[in-house]
């Protein structure tokens, strides 16, 4: 975990087959297991979700999906259009069709292959969450060596939320793999500067951002911290080309967003009607309020031993645990954010985390192993093992035997029976 190990050995790839083909497996969709299905012979031993109903947001999702199959992509102007008329005349807000890339992503999974809308769309959330288990395998990787690859792999294939995402036809992990890929591609900037392939990358990366969500806002005050904090703790080179891509990224999904909703009077109505809606929805009032510490307490509820390893991490760190720094000013940066967004506090928004906090959590678990010499290799192993098989747990507690859909603390509190109701 400190010092990148050179070459791979034949225990490695194979832990890594292992964890990627249960990885996967525990991210197929429910629909694969149904009676006819090639797979349903597995259906005895997968924990498919207590939750079976079609969630509001999955709703809406499937409406604009269905309409952007039915008119085609040149309608998508009329959709906008729609979306102000009817959010104008309601008390309470449905989310926008400008959430553009999740919704053609299902549209075009439709296309190929067939399925119901909303199946495609969960089939979307779970194939991207197979691929943010790669990403973060990969960038690990490339942090520290084949290792901590395999470390956080294992982690990642047994993340609560990262399983819950992708069970359902919901839009945060979709989002959390083109976060991922953008935290991913500065890093590569930073370090190989003036390298169009890597420029390119990141900046498709942040233009995919502005198209998934409007959270995307977020995540670029985070960018634009971590490169400001490069000045002093030196990830890398920061080059006018970087930052030109950094502003020129999300302009080009902004220029996008303006050409599908037929204006920028539409895309700016759009957003402002969003925005003055979610602060007076019931729901949101309900459960989207908080303390600042309300991430903690969620995080605390679901993965403990991840977040009080990654807060021991806090305290070891030092200017030459470049990776560790880099991910505590990501997370430092857009909790700062986030926390502070009036009613509009979820863990499902908490999910482009979910490796960096395990990236940190397995640098404090290295430190505490360091002192011991024959068996550390094996101990923390072992260690990874058991957290993964804790993570494993608790995602069957929250989302098997309870019927979990939001992350909102009431339903955390209520699944771990902290909170009892007769």
């Amino acid at each position: 975990m400190t010092e990148p190990r050179p070459g791979i050995r034949k225990i490695e790839v194979i832990l890594l087959a292992i964890i990627f083909a249960v990885g996967i497996f525990l991210r197929i969709t429910p629909h694969a297991f149904s009676p006819g299905a090639s797979l349903h012979f597995l259906a005895q031993v997968h924990p498919q979700p207590a939750w079976d109903q079609i969630g509001f947001d999955e709703g809406l999702y499937r409406e604009y999906a269905n309409a952007l199959s039915k008119n085609g992509l040149g309608s998508y102007p009329d959709m906008v259009e729609g979306y102000i008329d009817q959010q104008s005349k309601m008390s309470g807000p449905i989310l926008p069709p400008v959430r553009f890339l999740y919704i053609f992503s299902g549209f075009i999974w439709h296309s190929v292959f067939g399925s119901e809308t909303l199946e495609c769309l969960r089939q979307v959330a779970s194939f991207f969450s197979i691929l943010t288990l790669a990403l973060a395998t990969a960038f690990a990787w490339r942090l520290r060596g084949p290792s901590c690859g395999c470390a956080i792999a294992a982690l990642m294939a047994f993340a609560p939320t990262q399983l819950h995402m992708s069970q359902h036809a919901l839009i945060d992990g979709f989002f959390t793999f083109w976060t991922l890929l953008t935290l991913w591609m500065l890093w590569e900037n930073f370090a190989a500067p003036e390298d169009w392939r890597r420029l390119t990358g990141y900046g498709i990366s942040l233009a995919m951002l502005v198209i998934t969500k409007e959270n995307s806002f977020f995540v670029w005050l985070a960018i634009v911290a971590l490169i400001v904090a490069n000045h002093w703790l030196q990830f890398g080179i920061t080059t006018r080309s970087l930052l030109l891509v950094t502003i020129a990224g999300p302009l080009l999904g902004v220029v996008v967003l303006i050409f599908l909703s037929g204006g920028l009077v539409n895309l700016i109505e759009t957003y402002r009607l969003l925005v003055t809606k979610a602060s007076t929805a019931p729901y949101a009032v309900l459960t989207g309020d908080g303390p600042w510490y309300r991430y903690l307490v969620d995080l605390l509820l679901v993965s403990p031993i991840v977040l009080i390893l990654a807060a021991g991490a806090l305290f070891k760190l030092n200017r030459t645990m470049k990776p560790e720094l880099y991910f505590t000013i990501f997370i430092g940066a857009s909790y700062l954010v986030m926390c502070n967004v009036k009613y509009g506090m979820n863990l499902r928004y908490a999910n482009i985390w979910d490796m960096p906090l395990r990236f940190l959590a397995l640098s404090c678990l290295s430190t505490l192993v360091a002192p011991l010499s024959r068996y550390r290799s094996l101990i923390f192993g072992l260690a990874v093992a058991l957290i993964a098989v804790f993570e494993f747990r608790q995602y069957v507690i929250l989302a098997v035997r309870y019927p979990l859909y939001e992350l909102i603390t009431h339903d955390l509190l209520q699944a771990l029976h902290i909170l009892k109701t007769h």
